[in-house]
């Protein structure tokens, strides 16, 4: 299946497309100018991630977006309207931190990598998006920032991602500033992974999502859960940890083939288990 646009699964599929081509599944958020994560919109990526976690087809997911903004983040207009409920908001603001919890976590949780791609600007909950994905492209005009100390409200939740991602004095250096960092500047910090030219970026897209699309699935998925599962232990514990996920893997069908494969000199032919 190739170059197919569908909709997001549900009413607001309209803000999520995506397409299927070589085992790359490409959501791409669209509800410019801000592609600002309403309500709507994370309810759809969530459905979209969802429905891509056993459908054996989907090896590799790329988020990325249209317009000039990758995601400005919560939508405050949408957030601002609830200011005359009965609780002043209270119930729909828990309601979106919670759906925006659940999707941040769902990416990290999700079987198959996760690719951001950012060609413009990230800021707030968008900037926590792409620091909640397995890597991270951007193109020489992208920018970044947790703005929300400009604004009265300090981006804790972003703080989450984003501290798991780069050191702790560069993370508090953004977050207590609220200033927009560049995108060589996001690469020095380690919240991208490579930083390339605008009429560069679909081919380094391509060629990364291809390449991991060319792994076996199972091992992906063993990979990615035990990277952040011994991210959060103690180094002994780690290792007890990961010292089971290997012998678990060594006796995958995957790991045989692709073992034999190496000392054979000729491709693996995968199948998932």
């Amino acid at each position: 299946m190739g170059d197919v646009i569908a909709p997001a699964r549900g009413e607001a599929g309209a803000l999520v497309a995506s397409s299927l081509e070589h085992g790359v599944l490409t959501l791409t958020l669209r509800n410019p100018p801000a592609n600002a994560l309403s309500l709507a919109t994370m309810e759809a990526l969530k459905a979209t991630l969802e429905d891509a976690r056993e459908d054996k087809a989907v090896r590799v997911v790329v988020l990325t977006h249209e317009g000039k903004v990758f995601s400005a983040g919560h939508d405050l207009k949408e957030m601002t309207a609830h200011r005359g409920d009965s609780d002043r908001g209270r119930a729909f603001f828990a309601r979106t931190m919670a759906i925006c919890a659940d999707l941040m976590q769902a990416i990290v949780r999700h079987p198959k990598p996760v690719i951001a791609v950012v060609d413009g600007v990230a800021t707030a909950a968008g900037c926590q998006l792409v620091a909640s994905c397995d890597l991270a492209l951007a193109t020489t005009r992208a920018r970044f920032a947790t703005p929300g100390v400009n604004i009265g409200l300090f981006c804790s939740t972003p703080m989450v991602a984003l501290s798991r991602n780069i050191s702790r004095k560069h993370a508090m250096e953004m977050l207590l500033t609220g200033e927009m960092i560049d995108a060589e500047t996001a690469f020095a910090f380690g919240l991208v992974n490579r930083v390339v030219a605008p009429e560069e970026l679909n081919q380094t897209v391509r060629q990364l999502s291809e390449t991991i699309a060319s792994k076996s699935s199972l091992t992906l998925k063993i990979g990615k859960e035990a990277f952040y599962a011994q991210a959060e232990m103690g180094l002994a514990e780690a290792y007890e940890y990961t010292q089971r996920v290997m012998v678990e893997n060594m006796m995958a069908r995957d790991a045989e083939e692709g073992i034999g494969a190496f000392i054979e000199k000729r491709p693996p032919e995968w199948r998932g288990e």
